[in-house]
Formats: C-alpha cells, sequence, structure tokens
C-alpha cells in the first residue's frame, strides 16, 4: 500500500500568529523600539553609577567644566563703576561692596547688590549691570536734601520724603536749609516747604518750623516771636499775617506770639515787659480820668 505524504499546511503556529499580531500593534513596537533600549540603557546606568567613586568623579568632572567655563576671561569682572553719586555716597557704596574681584559674572548676583546700595540713605534709586569689558556699573540717584530735621542728638538731613540722609556736617550749603523740628516733622516736609517759601516774604529771618501735636506748624522768627498756624490751609493763614505786617507793621512791635489757630479772629500775646508797660498807661489813663 502507498504512504501518502501530508501536505505542507502554511497556517502560521499560534505562537507565531500572536508575535505577528502582536507586531501590528503600534504601541508593541514603539515598545519594543525606544521602550527596551531605553531600560536597558537605565538600568546599565544605574548600575555602573551605584558605585560611589564613580559618582563623585562625574560631579567633580562637571564642576570642573563649570569652573573652566565660568572662569574665561570674556566673563570676568574686574572693575566697580559707580555713576551719579557723590564721592562720599561712592566712597560708602565702595566700602560696603559684597565681592572682592576680580570674580565671574556667573558668581556675581546683581540683584543682592542692587538691593544692597538702594538701602543706603542717600541713595533714591539704583540700577546695576555688567558692561563689555569686566566692568560692573551702579547707576545711582541721590536723595536731595532740602530741610534739617531738629532732633535730640543734633541736625539730620532730610528730603522732600521726609528720609533721613544723614547728619549734619560742617557745609555752608546745607546750613541755609529750613530747620524742622518737632515729631512728625519729616512727615509733613513738602508742606514745610511751601510755608518756608512764604515766610521770606516777610523779610525777616526765619529760625524754623516746629510741628505741634504732628498736625499744625509753628512759624519761629529769629527774633523768638511765633506764628502759631491752623490745620487747615496754613498758607492762607501765613499769607495773611503777611498782610497785617505790611499794613500795621505788627512783627516790628513788641510780640511774642502771633495766633492764626482761628483764622477769623487772629489774636496776639505781648511779650511780659510790653504788657507791664501797657498795663501801667492804662493804669495812668484810667487814673486822669478820675
Amino acid at each position: 500500500m502507498r504512504q501518502v505524504e501530508p501536505k505542507f499546511d502554511p497556517a502560521p503556529s499560534r505562537w507565531s500568529y500572536r508575535y505577528q499580531r502582536l507586531m501590528l500593534t503600534p504601541l508593541f513596537r514603539k515598545t519594543l523600539r525606544f521602550g527596551l533600549p531605553f531600560t536597558l540603557a537605565l538600568g546599565a546606568g544605574i548600575a555602573f553609577f551605584a558605585n560611589p567613586d564613580r559618582q563623585e568623579a562625574l560631579l567633580q568632572k562637571v564642576a570642573d567644566i563649570r569652573e573652566q567655563i565660568e572662569t574665561r576671561p570674556e566673563f570676568m569682572v574686574q572693575l566697580l563703576e559707580v555713576e551719579g553719586a557723590s564721592a562720599p555716597v561712592e566712597d560708602v557704596i565702595r566700602e560696603v561692596f559684597p565681592f572682592k574681584f576680580p570674580i565671574s559674572s556667573f558668581d556675581a548676583d546683581l540683584d543682592a547688590v542692587r538691593i544692597m546700595v538702594e538701602e543706603l540713605p542717600a541713595v533714591a534709586d539704583a540700577s546695576v549691570r555688567i558692561r563689555k569689558g569686566g566692568v560692573l556699573v551702579a547707576k545711582v540717584v541721590e536723595r536731595q536734601p532740602v530741610a534739617l530735621w531738629r532732633v535730640r542728638d543734633g541736625l539730620n538731613i532730610v528730603d522732600i520724603e521726609g528720609v533721613v540722609i544723614g547728619k549734619v556736617l560742617e557745609n555752608p550749603k546745607l546750613m541755609e536749609m529750613p530747620v524742622l523740628a518737632g515729631a512728625g516733622a519729616e512727615q509733613a516736609v513738602p508742606e514745610a516747604l511751601t510755608l518756608s517759601q512764604v515766610a521770606k516774604s516777610l523779610d525777616i529771618e526765619l529760625r524754623g518750623l516746629v510741628r505741634i501735636g504732628e498736625r499744625r506748624w509753628d512759624v519761629v522768627l529769629e527774633s523768638g516771636q511765633r506764628i502759631m498756624l491752623p490745620v487747615q490751609d496754613p498758607r492762607r493763614a501765613l499769607e495773611r499775617v503777611i498782610v497785617l505786617d505790611e499794613v500795621k507793621d505788627m512783627l516790628n512791635r513788641d510780640l511774642a506770639v502771633v495766633d492764626m489757630r482761628l483764622a477769623d479772629r487772629p489774636t496776639i500775646r505781648m511779650n511780659e515787659n510790653a504788657a507791664n508797660d501797657w498795663w501801667q498807661v492804662s493804669q495812668t489813663t484810667a487814673g486822669a480820668v478820675e
């Protein structure tokens, strides 16, 4: 009997079929193409750097490369230049400057330098930048002194905002500025300057302005006479005193105080000697009438 050979079955095996189906899946193909190499590389890297000596060597290599880049000549700052500051303020800035030259521009914290400069009493605003050629430029806007504020330990210089710039030194120009006194005087500098300008119209030397109760001003003349101004509209009250002085020559008389706190009813207070003389004249006149 003739043996019949089995025909070749072209159908794939079960495992081959499953593999082919998986290869038709996009996610599986991406995982096999990218995920598997990445996992193998990550595992090899973790195994390699698990050794502490290798970790330290890698970190040291990175630090050396970074230092080589940061210390290149084009990144080094060699000088400090201060713009817009007077000589004393520039000296203070250089004294408190926190870095020593040369320094890498990567290590220079420009914001910290700007804040440090702006915290100086005499500085109103500042900007810091690094200019080509390795120069760190600090551009400063100084506070402008406008008045002197008398306190217990001497005279302070203040700007228009009432910020204390420093102590008064031997400077004739500073001594010509208005002198303020009293609690809260530094908080009303603009009003004090306005009153000072108006008081100059009196053609009498002004000794200063005293803040009373942190609410109003007294104008003190060099003669010792005092003009008490109201809380509201003190400029108008002072201008009225000027008019009275021009008409009646009031301030050249023996007066101690001109009280303008009640604008509708200004009053005057005579010196003690003038008051005694007036009392004697009044008594003499009264006796003659009798």
